[in-house]
């Protein structure tokens, strides 16, 4: 305790002592919007307050921030503590950080699922952390005012500790936790204005960094539990196909193998050693029931979405104006056609799981983007119920949407009841990529018409895709009813499936990006055709963007080449009511000198797109010799809202666009006699150190509420260097992966 505090005139032991005869436990939910079910958990037994469902304050002043959105290298821990360390007044990097279990309160708001993804952890938290942090500031300058006889006004609250204005006297915050946590909870705490920021806006250091330099970051892969076994899995090679029979005699008599069974998709191979495993895994034989798909090749699929869109003209998603007037009074019609194939995620971390199960409790290490879906993957597999079964996430080594699907850990939990011990299941890097929930591949159709001014005055998109919620909602629908019995599983996915856009919100993957277009055009509709081939598909970064955007800005770009207007202009002239939009688009053709000369052979391309609230657009400067496309230069322009790390959302247009650049130059997953063909990053190629362009990222100034900024950035690239490439070669590409004829 400081000199200052022994001025005070209560003692601390009375402090305390008053502190914990009053109240004690509060609860800040009530005043937290989106978090009504937050606990009552007051003081705990070493006096430590535990605030509300995010912060603890301990009597020797650590504050504690339980962080409940999954940290995958996008600046999470950093951005959201910042938001509560601003309104506690006090450095980010005097907070520690926890990842959160699984509970109500930490659900996200937008999904009513605990869930890390659609690049919304900022906005969903921005008013909730601040608000816990100013209630909790607010309370805590309450009691530093009882302490010393004083009115609020007269005390203030930074860098850890309460001080009475005009005076040496102060009293740090935790002590002062314990008798704050008796204070009236403020029904209206008051938020900094932006104009007192200290580290909103300003904040450039990551708070994860450190941990991912010197190695003691903890992924999931790094999980060790005592007694733990290792164990593998072969699966059948193609799609949906199942076990017939299998003979494990050799693989038995392996060094260091422990068991080998059958699971529900494949045989599993446990050991002690990781290596056992895998070279016992290759002793297996196995004969497969090779399924309904064993023809299956992309081909079939390309062909099965271009039938589909001659049986059915799909459903009317946005209909404006009369396309069917604008066809017949048109001068002129044009139209195109485009598709994009499977991709994989590729997550540098591949799948991996440490599940121990016993009689009435499980115990999951995993990196994964939703937890309470995982309690469903477990309970699924054992004879335990959600609530049985406890989730501790790990550090994870890139996402992308992949782990938002929780096959890999009902696999580790399937074996773990097996092998009656726990368990780490590991994929290799073929089986990441072979047995992925990938992107799914599309077929578009687009049709514009011009009238006799040579002006657009039609535009028709039919979209050919599978929905992600049906096959999402095998997870997704018991997490949302966890106390439902087993049985009703099934049920419920059915139930939700039935009543999107009644009790749950339409699926709308397959079209975002495409319903909302923002050109003034005006007869336009968008329709989607229903076509799933039965591959596994699932969400990828920007989900539905990512190829929407491909369609939509190529197609904007073939009719301003068709109208003979510059790209950038045409574009412009058409946003006249999208002031977001076209304030993006400006800026990245400014920054980018669009207009001006260039070195000889190189050329530019231009795109725009609105994604998860943000607003993004690019330039590409590129050249093309001897049939390769080489990337110099991007330019992005983003408007997020306001924005709380300018590192971090710089860092984040970067990593988006060498994704993008990756899928766009190299990103497709073949199938062949159902089986995925490829295996390896030597087949699967990521993009190179040597092939990286310059990236300048231009950062819109903003009052509006923060938005995201983990996907934006991918939809924009893969339009802007196929517009640049036209304007190489004259050649439209109108598939991903770009190659030239």
């Amino acid at each position: 305790m400081s000199n200052q505090t022994n001025n005070v005139n209560i003692s601390r032991r009375q402090f305390l002592k008053a502190s914990v005869t009053a109240t004690g436990g509060l609860s800040l939910s009530a005043f937290l919007p989106g978090c009504a079910a937050v606990s009552n958990k007051g003081l705990s037994d070493d006096n430590s307050w535990v605030a509300n469902a995010w912060l603890e304050i301990t009597p020797d002043s650590k504050l504690i921030f339980t962080l409940d959105r999954v940290e995958m290298g996008q600046g999470t821990t950093t951005g959201l503590t910042t938001l509560l360390a601003e309104e506690l007044d006090i450095e980010p990097d005097t907070i520690t950080v926890i990842y959160a279990s699984v509970a109500n309160e930490y659900r996200n708001p937008e999904y009513g699922l605990q869930m890390t993804g659609g690049s919304n952890s900022l906005s969903t938290s921005w008013g909730q952390i601040r608000e816990a942090g100013a209630t909790a500031r607010e309370m805590l300058v309450a009691a530093a005012a009882e302490v010393y006889g004083v009115s609020v006004e007269a005390c203030q609250a930074h860098d850890g500790y309460v001080t009475l204005l005009g005076t040496n006297k102060r009293l740090s915050y935790g002590e002062l936790a314990a008798l704050a946590a008796s204070q009236s909870i403020p029904s209206n705490p008051r938020l900094k204005p932006a104009s007192d920021f200290r580290f909103i806006g300003k904040q450039n250091k990551r708070l994860d960094i450190a941990g991912k330099v010197n190695g003691t970051t903890a992924y999931g892969i790094d999980t060790e539990v005592e007694g733990m076994a290792y164990a593998v899995i072969s699966r059948c090679p193609v799609v949906g196909g199942k076990v017939k029979q299998f003979d494990a005699t050799k693989a038995l008599e392996s060094k260091g193998v422990i068991s080998v069974f059958e699971v529900y998709n494949g045989v599993a191979v446990v050991a002690e050693q990781y290596w056992q495993a895998r070279k016992a895994q290759s002793k297996l034989d196995i004969e497969w029931d090779e399924g309904s798909l064993a023809k299956l090749s992309s081909d079939d699929m390309f062909q099965t979405f271009k039938q589909r869109a001659l049986d059915d003209e799909g459903k009317c998603v946005r209909d404006e104006g009369d396309f069917g007037d604008a066809v017949e009074s048109a001068s002129r019609v044009f139209e195109a056609e485009y598709q994009t194939p499977l991709l994989a995620h590729a997550t540098l971390e591949p799948m991996n799981c440490v599940v121990e199960v016993t009689d009435n409790r499980a115990t999951v290490w995993a990196p994964t983007q939703a937890p309470d879906l995982a309690r469903i993957a477990v309970a699924r597999v054992t004879e335990l119920s959600p609530s049985d079964v406890d989730v501790n996430v790990t550090a994870i080594g890139g996402g992308f949407g992949r782990r938002l699907t929780q096959d890999f850990i009902e696999e580790a939990a399937a074996v773990a009841v097996q092998a009656k011990r726990p368990i780490k299941l590991m994929w290799s890097r073929e089986e990441d990529t072979q047995h992925d929930w990938y992107r799914p591949a599309t077929y578009h159709k687009l049709k514009a018409t011009f009238d006799g001014a040579g002006a657009v005055t039609g535009w028709d998109h039919q979209i050919v895709a599978p929905k992600l919620l049906d096959w999402y909602i095998r997870d997704a629908a018991p997490a949302q009813y966890p106390w439902a019995p087993k049985f009703m599983y099934g049920m419920l996915g059915s139930i939700g499936l039935a009543m999107q856009g009644i009790a749950v919100p339409n699926d709308t993957t397959a079209i975002e990006g495409a319903i909302d277009v923002p050109y003034e055009i005006a007869n336009l509709q968008v329709r989607h055709t229903h076509a799933d081939i039965g591959v596994p598909v699932s969400f990828w970064r920007s989900v539905g963007h990512s190829q929407n955007a491909f369609y939509v800005e190529s197609f904007i770009d073939e009719l301003a080449h068709e109208t003979a207007t510059d790209p950038f202009l045409f574009r412009q002239s058409l946003l006249k009511n999208q002031p977001r939009q076209r304030q993006v688009l400006e800026l990245a053709a400014k920054q980018s000198g669009w207009g001006k000369p260039l070195p000889k052979g190189r050329f530019r391309g231009i795109s725009v797109h609105k994604s998860f609230k943000s607003y993004a657009a690019q330039v590409v400067e590129l050249s093309v010799e001897h049939g390769r496309i080489n990337i110099h230069r991007v330019v992005c322009a983003i408007d997020c809202g306001i924005v709380v790390n300018p590192d971090i959302v710089k860092a984040q247009m970067e990593g988006g666009i060498i994704f993008a650049l990756t899928a766009a130059l190299y990103g497709e997953i073949t199938l062949k006699d159902g089986r995925v063909e490829q295996s390896n990053f030597d087949d699967y190629q990521l993009l190179r150190m040597n092939e990286t362009p310059d990236i300048d990222v231009h950062i819109v100034d903003s009052n509006e509420s923060p938005t995201g900024v983990g996907e934006p950035g991918v939809p924009p690239l893969a339009p802007a260097v196929a517009n640049a490439v036209f304007a190489a070669t004259g050649q439209r590409l109108r598939s991903l992966p770009l190659r030239l004829a």
